[in-house]
Parts: C-alpha cells; sequence; structure tokens
C-alpha cells in the first residue's frame, strides 16, 4: 500500500478536538488513507458515507441529544462524501461543542461545496488537508528514484491516479472511464449544468492550451459560452481539483501582462484522456506542455504536502518575453524554464533580471526534476 504525504500531518492532529477535512477529487484515494489510518482512530469508530440518503437524513438539521443516541460509545466519527449533506458545516460544529469526546474527520470530494458549508461554521474548529493523486515524491519513496525515473515517460501521459498506477495495462481505458464518469460528476450535479457538452468543449479547449497564456473569450468561442459562464465554469473546475490557475507576475514593468493566466491540470493522465492523445511521449507533438504541466502539477502537490507557502507565477511580456514558473517566498525569488530536452539552450530574459532583485533562476529538465520535486 502506497504511503500517503500527508499521513503523518493527520496522525498529528488526531489527539485534539477540531475536525480534520480531507478535500480532493474522486478516487485519489481518501477513503483509502482513512482506512490506513484507522488503527490511530480513538476507538470505536463509526463510518458514515455522505452518498446513503438516510445519513443524509441523520445529519441534517440534527440535534446534540439525536447524534449523541445514534454515535452511542463511538469515539471517532469518519463522514465520507460530507459534501453531499446540507448543514454538514453546522452539525460537525455541533459534535465538537457539545460532544467533546468525538472526533470527527470528513472527506470530500469538492472544495466549493464542502467549503460553502463547513468553513464560516467551523472557524477555529477544523485542520484542513488537499489530497491529489499520487505524486511523485510518494512513489519515489515507494519503490526508488531509479525506477520513478525509469517510469518518466509513462507518467506524463497517463498519470498518477491511484487506479491508473495500481493496475497497470489498460490505462487508456481506466482513464477515459475516470473521467467520463467521476470527475465531472459533482461539478454537473451540483451546478445543474444542463448542457454538458459544452463543458467538455472547454475542458478540451483548456488541454489544448496547457502551457500557454488562455483568454476566456477565446475558451468561450470555443466552447459556445459567454466570458462569465466561461470563467465561472473555469472557477467550478478549480474547485473541483480537475485544473488550477497561475497568474502572471505584475509588477515594475509597464510591457508585462498584467491580467493573464494559464492553466493547468492536476493529472497528465486526465488532460490527456479529454482530449483522447495516448501516444507515447517520446513521439508527442506536445512533448513541452505535457512536460511542462507535469513538473508545475507536481511542484504544487510538494509545496502542498510540505505546507510550504508561497507566491506562484509566469512571466511575460508583450514582447513575447517569458519565464515559465516563479516562486516568491520571503522576498527572495525563483525563477525556473523547464524543458524536455536537457541540452536546450535556455537564456532568461534580461529585461526581468534587471527589473527584479534576489533572483535565482534554474532549468528544469528530465535530468535533473528529482531536485526540484523531491
Amino acid at each position: 500500500m502506497i504511503s500517503r504525504a500527508i499521513s503523518s500531518f493527520i496522525k498529528k492532529q488526531l489527539k485534539d478536538n477540531k475536525a480534520i477535512i480531507l478535500l480532493g477529487p474522486r478516487q485519489v484515494g481518501k477513503s483509502t488513507l482513512l482506512n490506513q489510518l484507522s488503527s490511530e482512530f480513538a476507538k470505536p469508530v463509526m463510518w458514515w458515507n455522505g452518498d446513503d440518503a438516510d445519513v443524509r437524513t441523520i445529519l441534517t438539521n440534527t440535534t446534540a441529544t439525536s447524534l449523541r443516541a445514534l454515535l452511542g460509545k463511538s469515539k471517532t466519527l469518519v463522514i465520507d462524501e460530507a459534501q453531499r449533506i446540507d448543514n454538514i458545516g453546522l452539525s460537525i460544529k455541533l459534535i465538537i461543542d457539545q460532544l467533546k469526546d468525538v472526533k470527527v474527520i470528513a472527506t470530500g470530494s469538492s472544495a466549493f461545496e464542502l467549503a460553502n458549508h463547513i468553513n464560516e461554521p467551523l472557524t477555529g474548529r477544523k485542520w484542513e488537508y488537499h489530497l491529489f493523486p499520487f505524486s511523485f515524491e510518494e512513489m519515489v519513496d515507494e519503490q526508488g528514484l531509479l525506477i520513478e525515473r525509469r517510469l518518466l515517460n509513462h507518467r506524463l501521459v497517463y498519470g498518477y491516479y491511484p487506479e491508473i498506477v495500481n493496475n497497470p495495462g489498460g490505462e487508456e481505458i481506466r482513464l477515459k472511464q475516470l473521467s467520463d464518469s467521476y470527475l465531472y460528476k459533482d461539478v454537473l450535479i451540483w451546478e445543474k449544468i444542463q448542457k454538458p457538452d459544452k463543458m467538455e468543449k472547454l475542458i478540451q479547449a483548456l488541454a489544448f492550451q496547457v502551457g500557454n497564456e488562455v483568454s476566456y473569450n477565446e475558451l468561450g468561442q470555443l466552447s459556445g459560452l459567454d466570458n462569465q459562464t466561461t470563467e465561472k465554469y473555469i472557477d467550478l473546475l478549480e474547485k473541483a481539483f480537475i485544473v488550477f490557475r497561475l497568474g502572471s507576475l505584475s509588477r515594475n514593468l509597464r510591457n508585462e501582462l498584467k491580467k493573464s493566466r494559464k492553466i493547468y491540470f492536476y493529472d497528465n493522465g486526465i488532460r490527456n484522456a479529454v482530449i483522447n492523445q495516448f501516444s507515447p511521449a517520446e513521439l508527442r507533438q506536445d512533448i513541452g506542455a505535457l512536460w511542462e504541466n507535469f513538473v508545475i502539477s507536481e511542484r504544487v502537490k510538494l509545496l502542498a504536502y510540505k505546507q510550504i507557502n508561497c507566491n506562484q507565477y509566469f512571466w511575460r511580456t508583450h514582447a513575447q518575453q517569458e519565464i515559465d514558473y516563479i516562486e516568491e517566498r520571503n522576498g527572495l525569488m525563483n525563477a525556473y524554464e523547464f524543458k524536455w530536452n536537457p541540452k536546450a539552450n535556455v537564456k532568461f530574459p534580461k529585461t526581468f533580471l534587471e527589473a527584479y532583485d534576489n533572483v535565482e533562476t534554474k532549468v528544469i529538465t528530465p535530468d535533473n526534476v528529482s531536485e526540484f520535486l523531491l
């Protein structure tokens, strides 16, 4: 069983009375992780699932008295798919405040629904963690750096979803089923999107533009949506952990792009599934985009799991000067270019280096990627 990077953090928070909220897309292993950690939970443990109608009824507009009767002597309550339950934040708050001997652990497959129902009621009463598909670091810990480096081409095409990693062979079918059946389910149901075909076209358009600056107007034209709806759908896709946005750095120069953004997928396999492109990495015309998406998404996982806070950007000017990725922390900047070809000749724009102080630069290739992702 592959160990998850956030396991140690969750273990540390099992002894206090705050709720633990574990967020992430469907099928990334949230329930599996809790099962792995269950030996650490205070006993007895009660497991409820928000997909069950009776559980939703129990936890909607409930009382401390009824909850105590239902939980009996349970010391830990695990609520899977908690985003399905109306007023779940108020119910968890009630347990924390009134049933102080019960530890609550809740999972949710979508940030937007769970956050709407939890954040305000649970201010100061929760620990929140995000779980992603397996990471480069987790797989290196599992099987060693040499093997994971050998699998790099495979990861660029098929990604890190547990279903894919744990079942070698048939990756294309599994990824298509995963992307069609699970990932969009919450977005389509909760937002009552009547034309899922336009959502699908939007996701495909995003997949083709990985690594490029995106225009909501252009994306809307490609998918048949107006600008406002396009932005709303992208926001939903981001909150459902399918994509994430990277904003542009703009402070010192008049010709810097000021309100631009790039959009990346959390998983290369999902990106390739939505456009049905599974040819080997070494034959891909989009290998540069695949490499950039892989490295940035893995870096996002690493920073989240190590609880490192920093500002993240890309940089571009109207004169087409650009830098793929920038991190800013404690007044220092690190600027990175991502190149699949280790022999590529890379020069960081003099304009950028003169405009920003305290900048370190580095080119990330397959030869040194482990330094960036471990």
